[in-house]
């Protein structure tokens, strides 16, 4: 670190503002499923496509976007990452001027591809920017300004979405052509503003970081591993390898479950409110996850984050369980409270599966990063159950995917005996 560097503090306060950035700009989609949902006159497994085109971004990009942390260094890449992310928001613009369905599947691939780039660069920096013992709690105190976001963005922005009733198929076929069309103009032109402003932000934000003097920590990229290992060599790390399925389940569940949340609440014999309404208690689910991160980034420092995981893990397929089973606002309490419990998760299973990694480490966090795209595909496969046999019987997806964290806990993130070891001598220089 030279004397122009910022310290550590520091430089973590300012990355921590992306965190809050792109955990905001994911939760709006929970916003435009149902209504997208509604406008288009979609089923649940065809809505699904918003998040499987999302988070289908993360599998496809993740790869390219660790070569270019590689090339440009982890300050640069935040930079490019919030640049993408903000073209993508801007493409909102004339998917709703159209408006077109597969323009906006279009422009939310763009949006998450920055979000990748964000990821795979930013989750290891975080983990990477200190002690290593104390890397749990660092990504646990970040994401909890992820989920700060997650929490905001759909209580602010997404009653602006959600502002007028949306009309019924009969309604809609009561309508000739031509009003339909602009029936349909109007209600998709709710997001124009929102996203432009967005837009702006990232923009804004892409500069404030770039002035910023962070340290590079270009030790931990894989261009500083002399080895040059390749990806399978690093896959082959066995508490990496389950790493990357526990992220793929974990992320499935948490999206899969914010995904049915305003439709499934707002429900005659759950919530029966509006979706306008129900938008509002997204702020419950993702603020719980924002609650326990708090309170997680500090009881790891204190337990084990092995077993903790586990712990948590168990708490959500019970909550899962006591919503199937139960109507009205038991049901409904339950599954919101499932954020709570979401909270340590994906930054507990992200530091514990790069662990000991060293010059590896950048490409064990895009191969983390890919295993996103269980937000893609979880959702959808609940999606098509909902649609045969309703929202609340296909929450016992996400209980599948619960289960495995247990196990990974308990005993799957074990590094075993000469795994990690022969590079742990080239990380220690990366934490001077």
């Amino acid at each position: 670190m030279t004397r122009r560097d910022m310290s550590y503090t520091a430089a973590l306060a300012v990355v921590t503002t992306i965190f809050f950035t792109w955990g905001g700009l994911t939760s709006l989609n929970d916003v435009l499923i149902p209504h997208l949902k509604a406008v288009f006159q979609m089923n649940y497994a065809q809505s699904m496509l918003i998040q499987s085109t999302f988070f289908g971004a993360y599998f496809l990009m993740s790869l390219p976007a660790s070569k270019v942390v590689a090339k440009v260094g982890y300050k640069n890449s935040i930079v490019i990452g919030l640049i993408v992310a903000a073209a993508g928001a801007a493409l909102f613009f004339p998917a709703a001027r159209i408006p077109s369905y597969p323009l906006f599947l279009a422009a939310l691939f763009v949006l998450a591809s920055g979000i990748t780039l964000l990821q795979v660069s930013a989750n290891p920096y975080i983990s990477l920017l200190g002690d290593p013992a104390g890397a749990p709690s660092r990504l646990n105190l970040a994401q909890a300004l992820n989920s700060l976001g997650t929490t905001l963005f759909p209580y602010v922005i997404g009653p602006l979405i959600l502002s007028t009733a949306v009309l019924g198929t009969a309604e809609l076929a009561a309508m000739s052509v031509a009003e339909q069309a602009a029936y349909r103009a109007h209600e998709a032109a709710s997001v124009q503003m929102p996203y432009m402003i967005i837009a702006g932000c990232l923009l804004l934000l892409a500069v404030f970081v770039y002035q910023m003097r962070i340290p590079s920590l270009a030790e931990a990229t894989e261009s500083a591993d002399p080895v040059h290992h390749s990806f399978a060599e690093v896959l082959g790390q066995r508490h990496l390898f389950f790493g990357v399925i526990a992220i793929f389940v974990y992320v499935g569940a948490e999206v899969s479950i914010g995904s049915f949340l305003i439709n499934y609440i707002s429900a005659p014999e759950i919530g029966n409110i509006d979706h306008a309404q129900a938008s509002e208690y997204l702020a419950y689910y993702w603020g719980g996850a924002m609650v326990g991160r708090f309170i997680g980034a500090a009881l790891l420092r204190r337990f084990d984050a092995r077993r903790l995981l586990a712990l948590f893990a168990v708490a959500a397929i019970a909550l899962l369980a006591l919503t199937m089973s139960t109507k009205g606002s038991v049901a409904m309490w339950a599954v919101l409270s499932i954020g709570l419990f979401n909270s340590i998760m994906f930054p507990t299973i992200f530091t514990i599966a790069i662990e000991r990694l060293g010059p590896m480490t950048s490409k064990a966090s895009s191969l983390l990063i890919m295993g996103i795209v269980g937000g893609a595909v979880i959702p959808w496969l609940q999606g098509v159950l909902s649609d045969r046999v309703g929202i609340q019987p296909s929450f016992v997806i996400p209980v599948a995917c619960y289960a495995f964290i247990v196990w990974y806990g308990w005993r799957g993130s074990r590094v075993l005996a000469g795994q990690g070891q022969h590079v742990t001598a080239q990380a220690s220089g990366v934490m001077h």
